[in-house]
C-alpha cells in the first residue's frame, strides 16, 4: 500500500512439505571466566558475577531444562532440532552480586570447537542480550545489577533443499563471556530506548513529520514514554508508532495496534491483546526498486526479512477469517475488523487506519500519521 513498486511479478515458489531430518544440538554450554585484572589494596572487595534465572521461551521444541552448573559460571543445554521452523530459546541473567563493577572483556561463540565466522545454511544460532543488542567488549556490569542473555537456535524455515544436510549433524555450541574489573574504558550497553508517536503528516513540511532510520526524531514530533500516554492523547485510536532509539537514534520503527476485550468479544476469533508489526528501510531512491540485499531479482520482487513475521503477527491477533492476501502476488497482507485494518507488504511498508487517522511506515523507512 504505501510502497514505490507496485509492478512485480508473481512468485512461484516451492514449499516444502515434510522434512524427515534430525540436527541433533548436542551438549553445548555457556561458560564464563571470571577474570580480575590489575593489582592494589581494596578493603573488603567482593567479586561475584555468575549465571542466574534461567528460562525457556515458549514454543521452543522440548527439551531438557538448561541447567546452571554448582558454581554458577556454565550453563548447559541439550536440544534436537528435527524439521525446519524448529527453534530452541531462553534467558539468563549474569548477575553482579559483588561490590566490584565489572566489564566485558573477550567474547567468544564457538561451533565445534572453533571460533565462529559462518553458520552452516541450515542453522541460526546467536546469544545476544535480550533486546537482540550483541554483546561486546567494554560492555559495564555495574554492581548490584545484572544484564539478561537471550540463547536462540534454530532450523531454519526458509532454506533451499540443496542447503538440507543428508545425515544428522551434530553441532556443539560454546558461547563465552570473560568480565573483568572495570576501567576507564568502560562503556554502558547501548540498550535501546523505546518511544511512541502519533507524528500528523503536514503535506508542506513533510521533512519536518517524517521519522526516518537512522536519523534523529525531529523535535517538532512529541515523544510519549509509553503506550497509554500516546493512545490518551490521540483520542484512544488503538494504534500509534513506536521506535526503538539507540543513542537517540531511530534504528527500528513499529505499528503497534491493540485488539481490546471489547472488539474481541464482538468479533469471534479476535485475539485481545498488543500486537507490534515492523516496518524496514527496503527502498533504493537510485534505482527506484528495492535495495539489493532485499531485491530478488529472480522474481521481480522485494522480500522483506520481516514479511512472514508481520504475517504471523496479524494472524495471531485477528485469526484468518478477518484477513487476506492481496492478488495476484500474495506478498501483501492485511487484516479488518471493528474500524481497524493493519496491512503489511514484502517492501517493508506497514500502515493502521481507522476512525478518522491512518499511520504507517512506508518501504523508505519513513513513518508517519
Amino acid at each position: 500500500m504505501y510502497s514505490y513498486n507496485k509492478n512485480k511479478k508473481k512468485l512461484n515458489y516451492m514449499i516444502l512439505i515434510i522434512m524427515i531430518l534430525v540436527i541433533s544440538i548436542g551438549y553445548a554450554v555457556l561458560n564464563t571466566n571470571l577474570n580480575i585484572v590489575g593489582t592494589g589494596t581494596i578493603n573488603n572487595p567482593t567479586w561475584n558475577i555468575h549465571w542466574e534465572n534461567v528460562q525457556v521461551k515458549t514454543g521452543s521444541v522440548s527439551a531438557s531444562t538448561p541447567t546452571i552448573d554448582t558454581a554458577k559460571t556454565t550453563v548447559n543445554y541439550s536440544v534436537t532440532l528435527t524439521i525446519p521452523g524448529e527453534y530452541y530459546e531462553f534467558t539468563v541473567d549474569a548477575v553482579n552480586a559483588g561490590t566490584i563493577d565489572g566489564m566485558v572483556s573477550v567474547v567468544s561463540n564457538k561451533l565445534n570447537g572453533t571460533e565462529i565466522t559462518t553458520l552452516p545454511n541450515y542453522l541460526e544460532y546467536k546469544v545476544s542480550y535480550v533486546d537482540d543488542i550483541d554483546i561486546g567488549p567494554n560492555h559495564l556490569l555495574a554492581s548490584g545489577t545484572s544484564e539478561k542473555y537471550k540463547v536462540h537456535v534454530s532450523y531454519k524455515k526458509d532454506i533451499n533443499v540443496s542447503d538440507i544436510p543428508a545425515t544428522p549433524q551434530t553441532l556443539n555450541l560454546s558461547f563465552s563471556v570473560t568480565y573483568v574489573q572495570s576501567d576507564t574504558n568502560v562503556a554502558p550497553v547501548p540498550h535501546p530506548q523505546t518511544v511512541y508517536t502519533v507524528n500528523l503528516k503536514d503535506t508542506s513540511r513533510p521533512d519536518k513529520n517524517y521519522i526516518r532510520f537512522n536519523q534523529v526524531i525531529p523535535e517538532s514530533i512529541t515523544q510519549y514514554s509509553s503506550a497509554q500516554d500516546v493512545m490518551a492523547a490521540n483520542g484512544n485510536k488503538p494504534f500509534y508508532l513506536k521506535h526503538k532509539l539507540i543513542d537517540n537514534v531511530v534504528t527500528e520503527s513499529y505499528i503497534e495496534f491493540v485488539i481490546t476485550e471489547v472488539m474481541a468479544n464482538n468479533n469471534p476469533g479476535l485475539t485481545a491483546g498488543t500486537y507490534a508489526i515492523r516496518g524496514l528501510d527496503t527502498w533504493d531512491d537510485v534505482n527506484n526498486r528495492c535495495k539489493s540485499e532485499y531485491y530478488d531479482e529472480l522474481n521481480d520482487k522485494c522480500n522483506s526479512i520481516y514479511y512472514e513475521y508481520n504475517k504471523n503477527v496479524l494472524q495471531n491477533a485477528f485469526g484468518t477469517s478477518y484477513c487476506n492476501e492481496y492478488e495476484p502476488n500474495n506478498f501483501e497482507y492485511y487484516c479488518s475488523v471493528s474500524n481497524l485494518e493493519v496491512y503489511a507488504d514484502s517492501e517493508g511498508a506497514v500502515s493502521a487506519n481507522g476512525n478518522g487517522l491512518d499511520c504507517g511506515v512506508y518501504s523508505f523507512g519513513a513513518s508517519y500519521c
